[in-house]
């Protein structure tokens, strides 16, 4: 009796933790589309439109970024990627700061931090934070143009 008891404690335990490890990568998943009212960017520097998505197959996450740059030219980049920290390949173009890497550490449920690289340098970081709510992403991000000026925007995204 004591040794099923132990099981299914143990069994229950598992579950508990494989359905917040499950929780913790669901909550950026989804569409979301920039409120340009709400962000913030330096003059010149927002995008016209865009539109992020995110999905997930087991620990894997796929972000495709679609819409319009601040110059008027198509935006379309995107990454899969674990939350591990390592490098992943971005690919397409209009990716910020010309960031060619990317490397994704979660946080919390409803948190991230990520490194931008062009190469082997670092070129920008980034937080991402989802609202408890579960409607509203915001991405506070810092680096450098491509002059070499500081660049400190925050994008905000509605859940679609």
């Amino acid at each position: 009796m004591k040794r099923r008891l132990a099981f299914f404690a143990v069994t229950v335990v598992c579950f508990a933790l494989a359905g917040s490890l499950f929780a913790q990568s669901t909550a950026f998943v989804g569409t979301w589309k920039i409120n340009l009212e709400k962000s913030k960017y330096p003059a010149g520097m927002a995008p016209k439109s865009l539109t992020r998505t995110l999905t997930a197959d087991g620990d894997n996450v796929t972000y495709k970024f679609e819409g319009v740059g601040a110059d008027g030219a198509a935006v379309s980049y995107g990454w899969t990627c674990k939350y591990d920290g390592k490098d992943s390949v971005v690919t397409g173009t209009g990716m910020p700061l010309g960031a060619d890497h990317i490397a994704i550490k979660q946080l919390n449920s409803h948190m991230l931090s990520a490194t931008m690289k062009k190469g082997d340098k670092a070129v920008g970081t980034s937080s991402a934070t989802v609202s408890h709510d579960g409607k509203t992403l915001t991405l506070t991000s810092k680096g450098s143009d491509a002059s070499g000026k500081p660049v400190k925007t925050v994008a905000v995204y509605d859940k679609q």
